[in-house]
Formats: structure tokens, C-alpha cells, sequence
């Protein structure tokens, strides 16, 4: 049984863009958008240029962000407050999840490459804002984003985690490389499976799974 995998965990870290909700609803596309205009109007280039450069940032740094601040000194208050700043209308209560994730046993965690404040409209937008203890964000991690070890080091001892007995839902592949390292249950949260040595499991649905664990 799956269940008998996580019999040892008391902590369990969630991802938050994609993970907590479908990638169908296309609320990263918002930010994405701003991203580029971002980077458009502080670079003076053209939106075409922007939005090359902030997907080379992304693949090489973890996020645009990281790479904004590596080649140019930005300062990340300015563009995440701005690239935050959309709609939350195509998200709605999930109270299916919400039961599920309430039930798992132990402590809950969000720890997203986005802002705390953004994770919280997300959150009560879907109706989990009271599930979980603690909410994570790059700036705990002094806007080191993940897959960075240093980040993982700082929100968990931040955090007082051990990942000896916890978990983490991603859908960012990379992303679960280091907590596989430190000996994390890894769960892989995409609608393509991927055949890798640091993910312990799969699913295409997280409610689907959580109940797997209940």
C-alpha cells in the first residue's frame, strides 16, 4: 500500500503554483505575462527579448527572479509586488483537498518561489488558507529560489523541519532533487510522468493520491 511509504512522516511540504491547484487554470500564465512587461520596461528591450530572456533566467537560475538579481542588480520587492499583482477569478474553494490535506497526520507546510503574502491570496482564494501552519516564500530563503540547496537549508532550519520524516509535492521536476537528497519522501505532481531517480512517486491528480494516505 502507498500509505505504508509515508507511515513515518509528520510534516508535509507543498508546493504551491500547480501543485495545490490544476495547471488548466493557467494562473501562472498571469504572472508570466507581467514577468515580461517587467523585464521589458526596466531593460528597455523589446517584449519578444523580455520573455526570452526571463525563460533563459528561469532554466539556468531556478527563477527569473534569481537571474534578474545575478545579471542585474535588481531589487526583487519592486518586480515580485508587481508580478503578483493579478486575478485570482478562475481559482475557486477546493474543499475536497481541503479535507483530505486536513486529515493527513502532522504538521502541513506551503513553500513556494512566490511571495508569502501572494501564497495567502492563493490559499484563501481556494479555501486552504487555515490548513496550513506555516507558509514559506523566497523571501525566507533571502530570495534563493528552489532548486538552490541553500534555500531548502534556510526555510527548513527556518522551519525546524526534518526531512527525515517529511514529504514534498512538486510539479517542478529539479525541485525535488535536494529533498530527495536530504532523505525526503519525493512526490512528483505533473499530468506527465517522469522516470527519475529522486522521485519516489507520481500522480497526475493530488486529491486522487491524498486519499491514498487518509
Amino acid at each position: 500500500m502507498i500509505s505504508d511509504s509515508f507511515k513515518h512522516v509528520n510534516s508535509w511540504v507543498f508546493d504551491l503554483d500547480n501543485t495545490l491547484y490544476s495547471p488548466e487554470v493557467c494562473l501562472f500564465d498571469q504572472i508570466e505575462k507581467k514577468m515580461t512587461d517587467w523585464i521589458s520596461q526596466k531593460l528597455s528591450i523589446t517584449n519578444e527579448s523580455a520573455d526570452i530572456l526571463r525563460s533563459e533566467y528561469w532554466k539556468k537560475y531556478g527563477t527569473s527572479l534569481a537571474g534578474l538579481m545575478r545579471e542585474h542588480k535588481i531589487e526583487p520587492e519592486e518586480y515580485l509586488t508587481y508580478v503578483h499583482d493579478i486575478s485570482f477569478d478562475n481559482l475557486t474553494e477546493n474543499l475536497v483537498l481541503k479535507n483530505l490535506i486536513e486529515n493527513l497526520p502532522g504538521r502541513k507546510i506551503v513553500y513556494t518561489n512566490g511571495t508569502a503574502p501572494y501564497a495567502k491570496n492563493v490559499l484563501s482564494a481556494l479555501g486552504l488558507l487555515n490548513v496550513f501552519s506555516s507558509i514559506y516564500g523566497v523571501e525566507d530563503a533571502d530570495y534563493n529560489p528552489k532548486p538552490e540547496y541553500k534555500a531548502y537549508e534556510l526555510v527548513f532550519k527556518k522551519d525546524e523541519l526534518n526531512p527525515l520524516t517529511s514529504a514534498m509535492f512538486e510539479d517542478e521536476l529539479r525541485n525535488l532533487k535536494v529533498p530527495h537528497q536530504l532523505g525526503m519522501k519525493t512526490i512528483f505532481v505533473s499530468p506527465e510522468s517522469k522516470n527519475e531517480p529522486y522521485i519516489d512517486f507520481h500522480t497526475s491528480e493530488l486529491s486522487g493520491f491524498l486519499k491514498h494516505l487518509i
